[in-house]
């Protein structure tokens, strides 16, 4: 044992984690993939966009097997010797074999988002809540409404949704009340972002990242002095109507010039 390890010890320095993953195709681990792993890539978008996995194996000894375009692959990624954390399911839907060196990319979309999500239909909602409209649209593909309770009660006199899909409306209704909506996991959600809670309005757990948490780090500072003001927009529910509010850089004053007390 080197002398650097023993004083790592001594101080109590946690040791770097390493990290580890998990895939199953249609609910069976596959084998022989942590050998061949060359790159994970897991994309979590926001709205309506489906969610995108991307898998590249080494495939130099041509064993691989290419699988079949639909087949359901669920990702779990984590640390060694700690319980994974499952980041949903996704469906093949493109295959790439390239080389040499021989690889095998494999892309994946979130099971969450069907064909079904972009037919247009023809609604009209009138007398109803946030909740109401969140959780018919939410029975009609069999997910699980999450809603933030500021956002249940809020009444909508009518809204008119001609021809238009389910998920481009929830999306536009989600704007007016500066909300965001999209499915994860089976749950449709229509929530408030940045209130540190979750859509029950318990707080989320807080987690202390720190230099030692990974293996590298991106610091940028922005010119701030490019920007001359910002402008926010709101809706005031009182009248239904977007407001804005500007505010603009106020500039440093002038030095003053310094008077000469001594005269010519």
């Amino acid at each position: 044992m080197t002398d650097t390890t023993m004083q790592l010890l001594s101080q109590g320095t946690d040791p770097v984690k390493m990290p580890d993953f998990d895939i199953l195709a249609e609910g069976k681990t596959l084998s022989g993939v942590a050998e061949r792993l060359m790159s994970l890539s897991l994309t979590d978008n926001r709205g309506f966009e489906a969610d995108q996995l991307t898998i590249t194996l080494d495939d130099a000894d041509g064993q691989l097997q290419l699988p079949p375009r639909g087949a359901r692959l669920t990702v779990l990624i984590g640390w060694k010797g700690e319980p994974l954390t499952e980041k949903g399911t996704y469906i093949v839907d493109e295959i790439a074999h390239e080389g040499p060196p021989d690889r095998l990319t494999v892309s994946a979309r979130s099971a969450d988002f069907r064909d079904e999500f972009n037919v247009k239909r023809e609604v009209s909602w009138h007398d109803v809540t946030v909740e109401r409209v969140v959780s018919a649209i939410a029975h009609r593909y069999g997910l699980k409404p999450q809603i933030s309770e500021m956002l249940m009660d809020i009444e909508i006199d009518h809204a008119d949704q001609t021809e238009e899909s389910d998920m481009s409306f929830l999306t536009r209704m989600a704007e007016m009340l500066g909300a965001i909506t999209t499915v994860k996991s089976g749950n449709l959600l229509f929530i408030m972002p940045g209130g540190g809670v979750n859509a029950q309005g318990q707080p989320l757990p807080s987690f202390a990242i720190t230099r030692s948490s990974g293996d590298r780090h991106q610091f940028r500072i922005a010119d701030r002095e490019a920007y001359t003001g910002v402008r926010a927009y709101w809706l005031d529910l009182n009248y239904g109507k977007k407001k804005k509010v500007s505010v603009k850089r106020r500039k440093p004053p002038k030095p003053k010039k310094e008077k000469s007390s001594s005269r010519e």
